[in-house]
């Protein structure tokens, strides 16, 4: 769908005199993320570990919980993490597991609920299956803020249930043991834009920096650790002083790359806290430890990259999409093991099983979403406020990609749904503009389950003969919304330049920016009128468009359009649109193009235009 170009509004001079020490163009783009204040520029440039990772215990519930964890661990108890089928909830899992062994728990279970059986969050069979099993605390992650009915019924029968999660919050909270959760009313926690392993790692530290405490105590005369300020009774401090002492601290640091690869790939923003935890979750992750992620990563040939540097874009392309292949294809416990894996062998065999779910992922992902878009296409659904897409027989775990593939093509939201039984299961997505699941939340009358957050939704619909009827329903809250909105998707900008500015100088200021992600996008810049001095398609269907273009001064510059000669993609085979001589506008982004130890800018371009066109530039 055509997108409005829009410029973001240029900085003030008083702005400018504010930072002299801050080149402009490093400015414009700091102002076009809202940060403004010296702190946030600080914090953004220049993250620091020891300084801008808040503290675990500013959660309200945190002591609470980390007390009962270190309780069941001293009785024995058995302590079961529920975790989530998608790479954030597994790499969420992993945590608090490795966690939880460091501090000595034996008595320890990790469930994954399956997409197809158990569905979304806690499942009350799941939770009467965990009672009987003789559970005596549940550590929910990614999950849990919206189950109460199965919360209640675990604590009514003596199961304390921790919920870590970042979901969107209902009206009615669970009646959990603690809640760990950034958004929930009058919740003291900083920052409210972790990832739900963000959540569990906060958890983890907080436990952590128990065990310190507690192994700093025990260096302390036996009269002090028997008393009432050591906080620790005798059995206790038999049980912390048969911990090995490795440390604690380190394996902390250890953790980051999981918490990256969930930040990236659940898509939470990447300013704050999460911007710090995933930046030096990078690091942690180009030299990780886990043999399943090495093997992860070499069969994806990410380890043979130029530069031999994993990013956020690597995460967000090639490694959480195998990881997320897992609970999509068959069933999240795959990537559970390969993230524990101890065995090179086993290690292998995981990460080749996961690429293989990959690829078959994205065949039957293609094939789906032609299915879905031509449903659309014959019910005439492209002007509706939202659209609607049901088959039986479809995955589970894919409707949720072919929702998304479908908003980006439509700019709609978009609900896609399979039948299983008498019941329908769905996935949804959304465009800023409307809140999705502030709509379901509405309509939770029709609902078994259903949770998520803003753009991004999952439910059950437990009674198939009322899906005409939610269908109806949800279009008209959808509608009241739409109306009073211009649906027309905007592409912000973040500068017009030259393309004369452009240098490596430029380049190398771009990279105090990374990692790029939500709420901070790699900076796109705007040429305008400028000449096609060559055009050429690439690829083996000629799928891609190169440019040689020439600005003012009569210098060429090369340009590169991944999709852009696919007209079923961006509305025009740009391929066969441009000749010689043409006068275009373009919005792009700057990157660095290797080949044979060669190294050269290189222009990406993100959408075009001739020169007068249609596209509203304001």
């Amino acid at each position: 769908m055509p997108k409005k170009w829009q410029i973001l509004p240029k900085i003030s001079q008083k702005f400018r005199e504010q930072f002299p020490e801050i080149s402009e163009v490093v400015l414009q783009l700091l102002y076009n993320r809202g940060l403004i204040e010296q702190t946030q520029i600080d914090e953004f440039l220049n993250p620091d570990y020891s300084q801008d990772v808040h503290d675990p215990n500013l959660f309200r519930n945190m002591a609470k919980a980390v007390e009962r964890i270190f309780k069941a661990i001293a009785e024995n108890e058995l302590i079961v993490i529920h975790g989530d089928y998608d790479a954030d909830g597994v790499c969420a899992a992993v945590i608090l597991y490795s966690t939880l062994k460091e501090l000595g728990a034996k008595h320890l279970d990790v469930f994954l609920p399956d997409r197809e059986l158990e569905g979304y969050g806690v499942n009350k069979d799941t939770v009467e299956l965990l009672i009987a099993s003789g559970a005596k605390l549940i550590i929910t992650c990614d999950c849990g803020i919206s189950n109460f009915s199965e919360v209640e019924l675990a604590q009514k029968n003596n199961v304390d249930v921790i919920i870590t999660d970042h979901h969107t919050v209902p009206p009615e909270l669970p009646p959990a043991f603690a809640i760990i959760h950034p958004k929930v009313p009058k919740e003291t926690y900083p920052d409210k834009g972790l990832s739900g392993c963000g959540v569990a790692f906060k958890l983890a530290q907080a436990l952590l920096a128990s065990l310190r405490a507690k192994r700093s105590n025990l260096k302390q005369p036996e009269n002090e650790i028997a008393s009432p300020a050591a906080r620790n009774d005798k059995n206790e401090n038999a049980s912390v002083a048969s911990l090995p002492h490795n440390d604690v601290a380190a394996s902390e640091k250890w953790l980051l790359d999981l918490v990256a690869i969930s930040s990236v790939a659940d898509m939470v923003p990447l300013l704050g806290e999460s911007r710090t935890l995933t930046k030096y979750g990078l690091i942690v992750l180009n030299r990780t430890k886990r043999l399943g992620l090495r093997q992860l990563i070499e069969i994806t040939g990410l380890n043979k990259n130029p530069e031999n540097i994993l990013t956020a874009e690597n995460i967000g392309f090639q490694i959480a999409p195998r990881i997320n292949a897992a609970g999509r294809m068959q069933h999240a416990n795959t990537a559970y093991q390969l993230l524990i894996a101890q065995d090179p062998i086993e290690a292998k065999e995981l990460a080749r099983e996961l690429d293989a779910n990959n690829k078959e992922r994205q065949k039957i992902t293609e094939k789906m979403t032609n299915q879905a878009r031509e449903i659309i296409e014959q019910e005439k659904q492209k002007d509706a406020p939202i659209l609607f897409a049901i088959k039986e027989g479809w995955p589970l775990g894919l409707v949720g990609l072919v929702a998304s593939r479908l908003c980006d093509k439509f700019y709609r939201p978009v609900l896609v749904m399979t039948k299983k039984g008498d019941a329908i299961h769905g996935s949804g997505r959304s465009i800023d503009e409307i809140n999705i699941i502030a709509k379901l939340e509405k309509l939770k009358t029709y609902f078994e389950k259903f949770g998520g957050h803003p753009q991004a939704c999952g439910f059950t619909i437990k009674d198939a003969e009322q899906l005409e009827n939610f269908k109806k329903d949800l279009t008209a809250l959808v509608a009241k919304d739409a109306r009073a909105k211009d649906l027309t998707p905007i592409l912000s900008i973040d500068a017009e330049i030259n393309l004369e500015e452009i240098n490596w100088e430029l380049y190398d200021s771009l990279g105090k920016f990374e990692p790029f992600g939500e709420n901070n996008p790699m900076p796109k810049y705007l040429a305008k009128d400028i000449t096609v001095a060559r055009v050429e398609a690439l690829g083996a269907n000629c799928q891609h468009l190169k440019l040689l273009v020439k600005h003012n001064n009569g210098l060429t510059h090369k340009m590169i359009g991944f999709g852009f000669g696919d007209e079923e993609r961006v509305g025009t085979n740009w391929c066969e649109a441009l000749k010689i001589g043409d006068k275009i506008d373009v919005v792009f982004e700057i990157s660095v193009n290797q080949w044979n130890g060669n190294r050269e800018l290189q222009l990406k371009i993100v959408d075009l235009k001739k020169t007068g066109g249609s596209n509203v530039i304001f």
